[in-house]
């Protein structure tokens, strides 16, 4: 069974206020058919695009629309899946804390171990992909990570290297983010399994088993 949540991507331009209005107005009178806000956040790449070719970036824009969804969130008492990174993790806490959403998971989340510590300190929740069997940076936040806090995902189709370079991203990936996790944690795979499982359910507020 698929679970939708709504938002706007932040990896591409901001819509007009006419189409953000019609967004905001679609999900308010679809909420109950949703688990989660998201994903949603700032646009980290894209400006780091720019800049690089020293193209001024107007961020304010996506502060904005981001503070709208974080509002929103609140207000309808969802969760809210981030895509924040690097530096751009800690306006979206002083957004969250402003708001006091304390249900926030950050998607594939990089970040520095300062960052990493606030975000434990609150509670919010971190999602592990596949590329933790190969990138030295990931398996170090997964190891840091409480495993409470874990949870998994492939963020299809994202084309993964290491074991799984050439190969189409799948759900399947899964099962090899569990048992790495396992490893680092050192504690079995049904143990793992049960922990993040369970962190999913919770979290979106789901009957899974």
């Amino acid at each position: 069974m698929v679970h939708a949540a709504y938002g706007y991507h932040p990896e591409q331009d901001v819509a007009g206020k006419e189409e953000r209005e019609q967004l905001f107005e679609w999900i308010l009178q679809h909420a109950s058919q949703m688990v989660a806000i998201g994903e949603v956040g700032l646009p980290y790449y894209r400006r780091q695009e720019a800049e690089e070719k020293g193209l001024v970036f107007e961020l304010e824009p996506y502060l904005e629309l981001l503070e709208r969804f974080i509002t929103m969130s609140a207000s309808l008492h969802k969760p809210i899946v981030l895509h924040a990174v690097y530096e751009d993790a800690d306006l979206v806490c002083d957004l969250l804390e402003r708001h006091r959403v304390k249900q926030a998971h950050f998607h594939w989340f990089k970040g520095s171990k300062k960052t990493i510590q606030r975000m434990i300190s609150k509670g919010y929740h971190i999602s592990i992909t596949p590329d933790v069997l190969y990138e030295a940076d990931i398996r170090q936040l997964a190891a840091q990570y409480p495993i409470e806090l874990l949870m998994v995902e492939t963020d299809g189709p994202w084309p993964f290297d290491g074991p799984f370079e050439g190969i189409r991203t799948h759900p399947g990936m899964i099962i090899n983010v569990i048992k790495e996790i396992a490893k680092i944690k050192h504690i079995s795979e049904q143990e793992a399994a049960t922990a993040l499982m369970y962190n999913t359910g919770q979290f979106y507020r789901l009957d899974i088993q």
